[in-house]
């Protein structure tokens, strides 16, 4: 891991121009190139900075392309460098989030004019972070959010056989006949309706299966009667088959097409990219949507193998103690990453600024 890493201050030092100067130019860098800018200044010779430029290699942070060419920095070397920013930032600021300019948080602000409502949040910050990042904007609603339990109602057709019926406040009406293994009479039914239209009405789908879950394995060994039937009920899919549908928007996918990516690869990232579930897992994974706090995962091969040498950039964004949703950019390595990650940070906190009127 890059941040058990022990690199000596000059070491630090080399390492830092080399990835700048490939981040700039996508060239390998030759010991030549970092000696022009550092030989007189640090009183490094060029011998020096080839030695370091070795050690650097041994180490796992560069790689030698070609047997003439100069070297390139490592995912490994990209994760160090992450880590120094995040460092640095936190250094100069007390937090973690970096600060933009003036300008450039002026340039964003005009972009968001006019938006007002979630989704045109949402497809406005995929435009603008594809715009300033040179790489993908993505942005996606928080899950489990765009449904919302209205009311839940359960009648008994013979024994153990149940009709379930769930309206939510966005307007889906869900039916469906439940096999249970214990048969439950009406008020059993009826009793479980009102917990959970009483405890749980306005909760999104998803929040209400995870408190239930919560409840039923902290009172395992105490189940009383209602719970029982609650536990019955869930057990048999009382709320399975409502699914809500998370947007997400992505923009910025020509971008890859500019960069120094191999056309196989790219046909897969593309293909990646075109396929909205791969996407929303990528994020799950990597970004928890409730966090403000930047994420950067440089290497993302562990969800989709074929976005080693790519690199995520988010967070959440939040209206109070309510997610919004996750904005994040992806992009080859070789990105500006300071100013990703504080274009990043920046919008997701104008959503607490934009989205004051609740969603109707």
């Amino acid at each position: 891991m890059a941040a058990d890493l022990r690199i000596s201050p000059r070491e630090r030092l080399i390492l830092t121009a080399i990835l700048e100067m490939y981040i700039a130019t996508g060239e390998p860098v030759a010991s030549q190139a970092v000696a022009r800018i550092y030989a007189d200044k640090e009183g490094m010779s060029s011998a020096t900075i080839r030695n370091v430029m070795v050690s650097l290699s041994e180490s796992g942070l560069l790689e030698q392309p070609h047997t003439s060419a100069g070297r390139i920095p490592t995912a490994k070397a990209f994760r160090f460098y992450v880590e120094h920013l995040a460092g640095a930032a936190r250094a100069a600021t007390g937090t973690n989030a970096p600060q933009l300019s003036a300008e450039k948080r002026q340039q964003i602000d005009e972009c968001f004019a006019g938006v007002t409502s979630r989704q045109h949040f949402l497809e406005r910050t995929s435009h603008v972070l594809a715009m300033i990042s040179s790489g993908v904007g993505v942005a996606t609603e928080a899950a489990g959010e765009t449904e919302w339990l209205e009311h839940i109602h359960f009648a008994r057709l013979t024994a153990q056989r149940v009709l379930a019926v769930v309206v939510t406040r966005g307007g889906t009406v869900l039916d469906r006949v439940l096999q249970l293994d214990h048969d439950l009479d009406q008020s059993d039914l009826e009793a479980a309706a009102n917990f959970l239209n009483g405890n749980f009405r306005g909760w999104s789908i998803e929040r209400i299966r995870s408190e239930i879950q919560q409840r039923m394995e902290r009172e395992r060994s105490e189940y009383d009667r209602l719970m029982r039937s609650v536990n019955e009920l869930f057990r048999k899919g009382a709320l399975e088959g409502v699914q809500p549908s998370q947007m997400i928007f992505v923009e910025g996918a020509a971008n890859l097409v500019q960069r120094d990516v191999d056309h196989e690869r790219l046909r897969v990232l593309l293909g990646a990219l075109e396929t909205k579930q791969r996407l929303i897992d990528l994020l799950s994974a990597y970004v928890d949507a409730r966090q403000q706090a930047v994420r950067v995962v440089v290497g993302l091969e562990d969800t989709i193998p074929d976005m080693e040498n790519m690199v995520l950039i988010g967070t959440g964004a939040k209206l109070g103690a309510e997610s919004v949703g996750t904005v994040a950019v992806l992009a080859p390595t070789r990105i500006r990453y300071n100013e990703t990650i504080q274009a990043v940070s920046y919008i997701a906190q104008l959503s607490e600024r934009i989205l004051q009127t609740p969603r109707s």
